[in-house]
């Protein structure tokens, strides 16, 4: 239990990077206002490591800072409601602070399905050995591989694994908003992958826990995506000898809670513009790449960045000056990005919990691969 909640915290205060093919960023001035919110941000983020570093050792030590983000991530979760037989079959989803009734409903009818899958990955924190990790797959109903799928790679925070968005029930949340978007023609359902974001072979790894959700990046291109891509019908034209993945950035998206959000920035935009278009950040953790950094990021870049959609509860204590550090002001910053067009911040009132992330995932389902 130490060692979790220790590496934790160092994680939390810690900026590794691990996609490979960076992208290569500008030099330009950081605004003074966008200067000093990053700088608190990263002065709260080394208090954090010297707290965790003067921590007792003893079972029981828990960091304040990351027992409280723990506790919020876990506190609060929604299954699949019952379905009501006098709804009418017509869209009306739409972008805001509420999830409709009738998009939480357990369809027994045109739904889709949830796979776990298994594949091989490196254990990329330590040296790089070879084992076997797991992750779950939602299908769309009538899924046919004489069609193509677009992919959403939804991840998890720190508390977290492949499992913590529920995909690993029939009642999970997201697979009741994915199956009722569909059903009601709001969206062409797509592909939903929750993988485990921490690159590390727990128990077997020779390196330390505090990089692994920083070297997923690795992960996703070299071993996760090529899987995905080899066994599901996508737009990606898959060789095992080797393929032009950004020939269908188009077609995926990549999105997640706390440091799933921080990982859709850092990670997404920071590292993988050519394998993304899409980019969800919900209540996005401290370590997050400060707005003037990812501004420069996607302003340097030859791809385009489709829509990059942000929420954060008002009252989140562990992310809101982070995730507003990471994203309020970047459409001021990069002249790729326009409020309304391509690029929405949502705050509204809420904690650091389920309660915003389904509200997230259900908003982003709806914003991307139009």
């Amino acid at each position: 239990m130490k060692k979790k909640y220790l590496a934790g915290a160092m994680i939390m205060a810690t900026i590794i990077t691990g996609c490979g093919n960076a992208a290569t960023i500008a030099t330009e001035e950081v605004p003074a206002a966008e200067a000093s919110v990053e700088a608190t941000v990263e002065e709260a983020a080394e208090a954090s490591v010297a707290e965790a570093a003067s921590e007792d050792t003893s079972e029981e030590a828990v960091p304040e800072g990351i027992q409280e983000a723990i506790n919020q991530e876990t506190s609060y979760s929604e299954e699949a409601s019952e379905a009501s037989s006098e709804e009418t079959r017509e869209a009306t989803a739409e972008i805001g602070d509420l999830v409709l009734p009738k998009y939480t409903a357990l369809r027994t009818d045109e739904a889709g399905v949830i796979e776990r899958i298994t594949y091989t990955t490196y254990d990329y924190a330590g040296d790089e050995h070879e084992y076997t990790k797991e992750a779950n797959v939602y299908l769309p109903y009538g899924y046919s591989e004489d069609k193509k799928y677009n992919v959403i790679y939804l991840m998890h925070g720190i508390g977290g694994d492949e499992d913590e968005w529920g995909m690993n029930k029939s009642t999970s949340r997201v697979k009741a908003i994915m199956d009722n978007l569909a059903y009601y023609g709001d969206i062409e359902g797509f592909i939903v992958v929750t993988p485990n974001g921490k690159s590390i072979d727990v128990g077997n790894s020779t390196g330390n826990a505090t990089d692994s959700f920083y070297r997923f990046g690795k992960e996703l291109r070299n071993d996760l995506i090529p899987y995905i891509e080899s066994h599901y019908s996508t737009y990606a034209d898959y060789d095992e000898n080797g393929y032009d993945m950004s020939a269908s950035r188009d077609h995926r998206a990549m999105a997640g809670l706390s440091m799933g959000g921080m990982q859709t920035i850092n990670i997404g935009i920071g590292e993988c513009l050519d394998l993304f278009s899409y980019f969800g950040a919900f209540s996005a953790a401290p370590t997050s790449n400060g707005a003037a950094k990812t501004a420069a990021t996607i302003d340097a870049s030859e791809y385009e960045v489709h829509y990059f959609y942000n929420i954060c509860g008002i009252q989140d204590r562990v992310a809101y000056g982070a995730a507003s550090a990471a994203a309020k002001t970047i459409p001021v910053l990069s002249k790729k990005l326009v409020e309304g067009e391509n690029y929405m911040w949502q705050e509204l009132p809420g904690q650091h919990d389920f309660k915003i992330w389904y509200l997230g995932f259900y908003n982003f389902a709806q914003l991307v691969f139009k």
